[in-house]
This record gives structure tokens, sequence and C-alpha cells, in this order.
């Protein structure tokens, strides 16, 4: 484990404090938490961000489906008919 130094508001470092305290945690620990959560979410905003780029795309390239087999198929969920997802025609 590395050690890293950060300055904190006064207001923040009074908070993390009853934070910690709250949950019989070391400081080190919630901060750690709170990375760790913002990392990921950080990740997951990034991997959307790519998909997003990916879909504008394939549309960029004609790969499109009708939102009438769209519709179709979100109908079909939970039925004993459930469709597969419709795929473009390209």
């Amino acid at each position: 484990m590395s050690v890293t130094t950060v300055r904190l508001q006064a207001e923040v470092e009074q908070h993390l404090e009853a934070i910690a305290g709250r949950l019989h945690r070391s400081k080190s620990w919630v901060i750690n938490q709170a990375l760790s959560e913002y990392i990921e979410k950080q990740q997951l905003e990034q991997e959307r961000w790519t998909q997003t780029l990916e879909a504008m795309e394939s549309a960029a390239q004609g790969k499109l489906v009708d939102a009438s087999e769209v519709h179709r198929w979100l109908n079909s969920w939970g039925t004993e008919n459930e469709q597969d997802a419709p795929r473009s025609g390209k």
C-alpha cells in the first residue's frame, strides 16, 4: 500500500472525521472507499462514452434497426414468444 498526501478544506476534513467516527473506521479507510467508488464511476462513464461513440459510428455507417422492430421485440419480453433482439440489416 502506498502513501499519498492530500490537502483538504477544513469543512471537508470535518465531514470526513464525522463520517469516520460514525462508521468506527479510520479516515484513511473512508478516503479509500470514496476514491474506489469515484474511480469505478469514472470507469463506467468512460465505458458508456466509448459505447456511445461506437453507436454513433454504426449509425453513421447506416447500421440501424427500425423502431417498429425494436418495439415488437420489447413488447415480447416476458411472454411465451419472447423474441431475439433485432439486428441491423448491414
